[in-house]
């Protein structure tokens, strides 16, 4: 059995699969809150019960793969959001297996090895465009932080590689951003990508439009806000939120069609992460699309650019999966 998970500042996806030579079927899987254990290993002990009841007579497990949040050095993770030390020595220990049989990725790249594993009907169309054959792609995803990869064809595959792309300095377009950008250095002492399109820039954006607007949630995590301010932009109910995710989504458009002329992603550009399933109405009918090509020479090469909205929040969790597989060597050796 392989277990899999896509460990998150919010939550944790763990799953179960059973092993059918280069196939895996789902044998159990669940949802856990990050914030409501000290440690991986705890969330993992917490699973492997669950997964005793679900189905006691499958607990042979052979290795493990999860993307985590992060840059993976030496079996270790390092990452600005999540609290927890995650080793792979550690989960080896905690699953009873091998260090050599735990594989830890960024989790954008695992959601990168599990695009071909996902159904046509899990992606939404933003812009249909003209993908280029065998040209590069990318991924991005917003939620708790803000995740990056790029996938490149090396003349028989895909091959996914991963990006800090999130901790790049958060560069302004035009005056109100100038301004947004100051105001954010009166409490940050450098402004990254990350600190405006993830979960926590909501408030951030709130607040500097409107700091005498505070809605429930404004006492909590800023990252708790997002949810708050993206249902009463939805609804309508607070103009604010209504200029917030307007805002939000045209400058997340922008920074998507930086990271296409980063990779030269003329493949087609991949939206994950939570955030944008929760708003996919809104971004459908947004200025994304505009924002994303308005790259001045470049705008009529990005326009040609397919984007999609991943829909199944489980590419990561499958990726991950599957390169676990590969690790033990129950696919072929040349997936590597």
């Amino acid at each position: 059995m392989i277990i899999a998970g896509d460990i998150g500042g919010t939550k944790c996806n763990l799953a179960a699969f059973e092993e059918h030579g280069t196939d895996l079927d789902l044998v159990a899987r669940q949802r856990y809150a990050t914030g409501d254990y000290p440690s991986f290993e705890e969330v993992l002990m917490h699973f492997r019960e669950d997964l005793h009841k679900q189905a006691p007579a499958r607990n042979h497990i052979r290795a493990a793969g999860f993307g985590v949040p992060g840059t993976v050095v030496n079996g270790r993770l390092y990452s600005l959001n999540l609290a927890w030390a995650v080793e792979s020595v550690s989960i080896a220990t905690a699953l009873n297996l091998h260090a050599k049989d735990v594989v830890l990725l960024n989790d954008l790249v695992a959601t990168a090895f599990g695009l071909d594993k996902l159904s046509p009907g899990d992606f939404i169309s933003l812009k249909q465009g003209v993908p280029e054959p065998r040209g590069n792609k990318a991924v991005i995803a917003a939620g708790t932080g803000l995740g990056e990869a790029v996938l490149y064809w090396d003349g028989r595959r895909y091959r996914p590689a991963p990006s800090e792309g999130g901790a790049a300095d958060f560069a302004p377009r035009d005056d109100r951003e100038v301004r947004l950008l100051l105001f954010l250095k009166q409490s940050l002492p450098r402004v990254s990508c990350e600190d405006i399109f993830s979960g926590r820039g909501f408030r951030k954006l709130h607040e500097f439009l409107d700091p005498r607007v505070i809605h429930s949630t404004f006492g909590e995590r800023a990252t708790v806000s997002a949810s708050e301010i993206t249902h009463n932009a939805i609804d309508g109910s607070c103009p604010i939120c209504v200029e917030v995710l307007d805002w939000w989504i045209d400058a997340f458009g922008a920074e998507t069609g930086n990271l296409a002329l980063r990779v030269l992603a003329y493949g087609g550009v991949f939206l994950a992460g939570g955030i944008a399933v929760k708003i996919l109405p809104r971004l459908k009918e947004s200025s994304f699309c505009h924002s994303f090509a308005n790259k001045g020479p470049m705008t009529e090469i990005l326009s040609r650019i397919p984007i999609s909205v991943m829909i199944n929040e489980d590419a990561p969790v499958l990726g991950a999966a599957h390169r676990a597989l590969a690790v033990v060597g129950a696919a072929s050796s040349d997936l590597f």
